[in-house]
């Protein structure tokens, strides 16, 4: 099939399918005329890569994935794994802190000692910096 009617069917530009094929992602096979042309392989290792970008990976992890007889595949895989286990923790982490503001009965939550280790356990971004306190 076309390249217009694949991206219309996997609901993304056709400027996208050209990148994934440019960058070796996944890529289809041509006509005489040097057109792309996508067949139902092509169709479902799109929506594995699909899937893939869903759970947060990157075009050259996908490739990896995509390929079985890639050398850092399971590496890749074992990497991805791991970022989502650290994201679901501090997703724990977070859900239990908000549960217990709702019910925390201190005034101020920087006089609750829950509240404040979990406020001191977040990282700050790079170009976060907390100023010293100048009280007087």
């Amino acid at each position: 099939m076309k390249i217009g009617e694949a991206a219309r069917l996997l609901g993304v530009a056709v400027h996208v399918l050209r990148h994934w094929d440019d960058v070796g992602v996944v890529v289809p096979d041509r006509t005489p005329s040097g057109q792309r042309d996508y067949s139902k392989e092509h169709l479902y290792r799109l929506r594995v890569l699909r899937a893939c970008q869903s759970v947060g990976m990157s075009l050259p992890e996908i490739r990896q994935v995509l390929h079985r007889g890639e050398a850092e595949r399971a590496g890749a895989i074992e990497r991805q794994l791991h970022r989502i286990r650290a994201q679901r923790s501090q997703l724990e982490d977070a859900e239990r802190f908000l549960v217990h503001v709702i019910d925390c009965e201190h005034d101020l939550l920087t006089r609750c000692e829950r509240c404040t280790r979990y406020a001191t356990s977040v990282p700050l971004q790079e170009n976060e910096h907390v100023a010293p306190s100048t009280t007087s």
